[in-house]
């Protein structure tokens, strides 16, 4: 991604209406394109997320040796090497500004007897890789990393991987997958125990193709046990994608408080793991109902209609965390136009997220007027206590700070401007269009 930053600004807009579908979801989009490379044979995947975070991954496949096309109707063709056969890269590896793909793939090459250098903008250089690498090298993969395990950083797996039993410190799908991804390729079985569940993206496609895997309660009743067999040949297994409930998030949000509206967002994921938000909306009164729902691809999907709704402030416990962890920014959005206070606890995690997320959305709130506090994991807005909007925010390079901050001033008293809107392409690339055609007054800073 270009360094070059380019603003955009929201103004207040009049009601939004009409039919949405936003992009594919982009768990879904990463996890199936590593394993069907993994699988040996073909598969085909439909309603990929074409973003940059899920083209990384996939230029990181082919590097490994996977062949990846686009078929004649748009859907993605994988012929996959099969697990223990990847190739070395020749190159590095760049995942630009891709968090998920980059601590994923670690697992995958750390599975395999080779080694692959990884690095990423300036922004995910930025970022933390410990609690990953942590569980790799316990199961004897090598890693030169700069200080405090960040990009750039190569590993090199061993011969044989050691399967291990790992408790995470912090609940995280991220750590989660990529302990599993690399115990794959390990002899025996390779254990994750979660001390609160997370989302199950992961152990639902592993399942698809042919891997494995158990679940299980904790015996204290909190969190899961997850265990994979290693060294189980995987199958090619066609894919269809749901649309991306954290991207749907911002046009949710957006029909709830600009004046007026009424949006129908299509397709999108109903994974339990998933729906914290849509929880939490509800419980602040929010007109939001959820028709018809079906089964794509092993996902529960359904069409959100929602309409402009008086808020009220609520508590968020810190278990709804993992379900939720990406929409925060915009929660504390809708937040802002609520009757009376929303506090959001157990946010550790954003702190590590493509930027200080918790650090970014209170100044985000502080420059354009909207009363919080802020401490190490928890946010507590003050909603409709004064007049709102008028400040610009800065994004750090995180896609979703920006898209929040846009929302923000399509219902504010006055524009919000981000300082740059280029990083929205890494999740949402026709974000702008979409809102602008369902009523949205965005403009985007001239060259």
């Amino acid at each position: 991604m270009s360094e070059t930053r380019q603003a955009a600004t929201a103004s207040p807009s009049g009601p939004l209406t009409g039919r949405v579908r936003v992009p594919g979801d982009k768990s879904i989009s990463h996890r199936s394109l590593m394993l069907a490379s993994l699988a040996v044979g073909r598969s085909r995947v439909s309603g990929l997320l074409t973003a940059e975070d899920v083209m990384a991954t996939g230029a990181a496949m082919r590097q490994l040796g996977a062949t990846i096309t686009t078929g004649p109707e748009g859907d993605v063709v994988i012929d996959g090497v099969g697990l223990g056969a990847l190739a070395e890269p020749e190159g590095v590896l760049d995942f630009g500004n891709a968090g998920t793909g980059s601590r994923l793939t670690m697992g995958i090459v750390g599975g395999h007897p080779i080694a692959a250098t990884f690095v990423g903008d300036a922004s995910l250089s930025r970022r933390p890789m410990g609690r990953v690498l942590d569980p790799l090298r316990e199961m004897g993969v090598t890693v030169i990393a700069r200080e405090g395990d960040r990009l750039p950083l190569s590993i090199k797996g061993p011969r044989t991987l050691a399967p291990i039993v790992y408790r995470l410190p912090v609940a995280s799908a991220q750590v989660k997958s990529a302990i599993l991804f690399a115990g794959l390729n390990a002899p025996g079985e390779t254990t994750v125990i979660e001390p609160v569940a997370t989302r199950d993206h992961t152990e639902r496609m592993l399942t698809a193709f042919g891997a494995e895997i158990r679940r299980e309660a904790n015996a204290d009743g909190e969190g899961m046990r997850i265990t994979v067999a290693g060294r189980h040949p995987l199958r090619p297994c066609d894919v269809i994608v749901p649309a991306d409930p954290s991207s749907a998030a911002f046009a949710i949000v957006a029909g709830l408080i600009v004046p007026g509206s009424e949006l129908v967002v299509e397709d999108v994921m109903l994974n339990p793991s998933r729906t914290g938000l849509i929880t939490t909306l509800q419980e602040m009164g929010a007109d939001l109902t959820i028709e018809n729902i079906r089964n794509a691809g092993g996902e529960e999907i359904g069409d959100i209609r929602v309409k402009e709704s008086r808020l009220v402030g609520v508590t968020v416990p810190g278990s709804r965390a993992p379900s939720m962890i990406d929409e925060y920014p915009v929660l504390a959005v809708a937040a802002a136009f609520a009757e009376g206070a929303t506090m959001m606890e157990g946010l550790d995690e954003l702190r590590v997220k493509e930027s200080d997320r918790l650090a970014a959305v209170a100044a985000g709130l502080e420059a354009n007027g909207v009363v919080h506090e802020a401490g190490r994991d928890w946010l507590r807005v003050e909603g409709r206590t004064g007049s709102i909007g008028g400040g610009t925010v800065t994004t750090h390079l995180d896609h979703r700070i920006a898209m929040s901050f846009l929302v923000l001033g399509l219902a504010a008293d006055r524009a919000v401007t981000v300082d740059d809107h280029k990083t929205i392409q890494t999740s949402f690339p026709n974000f702008m269009a979409l809102m602008r055609d369902a009523g949205a007054e965005i403009a985007l800073e001239t060259a």
